[in-house]
């Protein structure tokens, strides 16, 4: 009898330090369990913080984009209505060339404008040449041969302000361009001819 109630006392005893054991690792895993969730929220709220920033982030690289555009335009718009006394008449503005992503086809922009003297239309032809290596022979290749956009040797052209000739052209295979010369020379009382060059690698270059 003693025997089993020692063997009793024994096992009761065990299950009560067991129980009480686990209470205490319960009680030592709460805190660690509460952190975990903290860390977790806070995890939660850092990455709803960051996406927030990157969203500011980018509307206002958009907004500056949008202000140096505006800011582009006014300074163009300006200078046409107000330009310096060297350089009133027809002009060769710009040229912008952007590779498309197959083959070696370009988009192609091309600005002409009348500094001053607005109040009259200036009208003539402007010639685009693509200057450049074939074969190692150097060639000038008419932008109608390249373009499916010109129909003619030149650009015909007629504006008061300015006027923009857009389309693509393609280079053929083995090519190698260097510039692109722009000619353009007006008719009539505003008889005048004025030439740009543009460097090939200055007007591609991301």
């Amino acid at each position: 009898m003693t025997g089993k109630a020692e063997d009793g006392f024994r096992f009761a005893s065990v299950v009560e330090v067991t129980e009480e054991l686990k209470q205490e690792w319960r009680a030592r895993r709460q805190p660690d369990d509460d952190f975990q969730q903290q860390l977790t929220n806070l995890e939660r709220g850092q990455s709803i913080d960051q996406q927030a920033l990157r969203q500011a982030r980018q509307a206002i690289a958009e907004l500056e984009s949008e202000i140096a555009s505006l800011q582009a335009d006014l300074i163009f718009y300006r200078n046409i209505m107000a330009p310096s006394q060297s350089t009133k008449g027809l002009q060769v503005s710009s040229l912008v060339v952007q590779p498309q992503r197959v083959g070696e086809t370009y988009d192609f922009k091309l600005v002409l404008i009348q500094m001053g003297g607005n109040d009259t239309y200036i009208s003539g032809l402007a010639s685009v040449n693509v200057i450049g290596f074939q074969d190692e022979e150097k060639q000038a290749i008419p932008l109608r041969d390249l373009s499916g956009n010109i129909d003619n040797l030149g650009v015909k052209f007629r504006f008061r302000y300015f006027q923009d000739v857009e389309g693509e052209l393609r280079l053929p295979e083995g090519f190698k361009p260097l510039e692109i010369q722009v000619i353009a020379e007006a008719e009539g009382a505003k008889s005048v001819k004025v030439e740009r060059i543009f460097d090939w690698e200055t007007l591609t270059e991301k």
